[in-house]
């Protein structure tokens, strides 16, 4: 195997000029999009659900397939097999290193110290744990079919020899805030040239789809990390790995970012009206809330519905710090409005298993 690396980047002579309208298209989609997540009052609420089901779609592309209605109900103290622990324990990873690098981007740069903490935090306590999680490879991968040798690999990603190099460059690419650069283009070809190197023994895959909004938020594309690609990706898996190849195999990056370009003009879209549903949904529960219950605290129920849309009759009480009888009465008006529905009765000292049907009706589109 050659210890070279036959792909330049950034590459150069790239004919954007004949994808120049979709470039545009792209870019006022993903403006649209941020304008609404501009006008958010409480965003952490309402974007709640679309981080969990990002944190579900991306690890669904790597074979996780536990769904982010499990991950709340495994929260809730539901029990799975260990087959389905292990996927919800991933999913929740996923969503935890979204969270903190998002939270860290605004204040430090793309480092290959933030690649490494983000590493750790996802692999921690998860299958792949025994990769060196936090930590780049110092051997040689390949990928392909399971169990199959480095000859049979349909690629192999530049050797651990000349990877530290090319880690450099592409975080100093990363970095570049260049007004003739556009910052989507550019997003493409971070997320690419980071799936090429490869630079982990397992996790690439997801990390490289969570440095896509970083990266947007980095060039002030978006006021918060909440454009999610992976909706697009999973729908598209073969697509996207064919172009992923034909970048290694035969240098075609225009194709590649034409995908891209396609992926954040649909996301953008689709976030666009999931938010804006979202949002309608809030303020009717709002008002039925309010009227319903006739208490201050209606507002802290429904934000308890959002963030966690499946949980125990007990978690209100525990929530909002009231008595147990008037949680009680607060479950049971509910429910038997349809506002929440139950899954699990009561079982002994274990509260009945409740759900926020409404709100999986608007994700479970995307």
């Amino acid at each position: 195997m050659s210890l070279t690396y036959t792909q330049e980047f950034p590459p150069k002579n790239i004919n954007l000029e004949s994808i120049i309208a979709l470039v545009g298209r792209a870019n006022a989609s993903l403006s649209r999009y941020d304008g609404l997540l501009e006008s958010l009052v409480n965003p952490q609420v309402l974007l709640s659900p679309l981080v969990m089901k990002e944190a579900e779609l991306s690890s669904r592309i790597e074979g996780t397939i536990a769904t982010a209605n499990e991950v709340y109900q495994q929260q809730a103290g539901e029990k799975f097999a260990p087959e389905k622990d292990a996927d919800i324990h991933e999913i929740l990873n996923y969503r935890s290193t979204l969270r903190i690098a998002g939270q860290n981007i605004y204040d430090s740069p793309l480092s290959l110290h933030m690649l490494r903490e983000m590493h750790a935090n996802l692999m921690q306590g998860v299958r792949g744990q025994d990769k060196n999680p936090g930590k780049f490879r110092n051997t040689q991968n390949w990928i392909g079919p399971r169990g199959c040798t480095m000859k049979e690999a349909t690629y192999v990603p530049p050797s651990p020899l000349i990877m530290n190099d090319l880690l450099e460059q592409f975080i100093e690419y990363a970095n570049i805030d260049n007004e003739t650069i556009d910052p989507i283009v550019q997003a493409a070809l971070i997320h690419a040239q980071f799936e090429l190197i490869h630079p982990f023994d397992d996790g690439n895959g997801r990390i490289g789809r969570i440095l896509i909004p970083l990266f947007l938020v980095r060039r002030r594309c978006i006021v918060s990390p909440s454009l999610y690609i992976s909706g697009y990706l999973e729908s598209n898996r073969e697509t996207y790995y064919q172009y992923l190849d034909n970048i290694s195999d035969k240098g075609d990056w225009l194709e590649w970012i034409v995908f891209f370009l396609n992926a954040v003009v649909k996301q953008s879209e689709d976030n666009l009206l999931l938010v804006r549903k979202i949002i309608g949904l809030y303020e009717k529960k709002k008002r039925e809330i309010s009227d319903l219950l006739h208490t201050d605290q209606a507002i802290y129920i429904l934000d308890l519905l959002f963030d966690t849309p499946v949980f125990r009759a007990n978690e209100l009480h525990k929530r909002l710090g009231i008595q147990r009888q008037r949680a009680a009465q607060y479950i049971r008006s509910l429910k038997s409005e349809g506002i929440v529905t139950e899954i699990r009765p009561s079982r002994g000292r274990t509260p009945a298993l409740l759900s926020f049907d409404d709100l999986w009706k608007i994700t479970d589109q995307q």
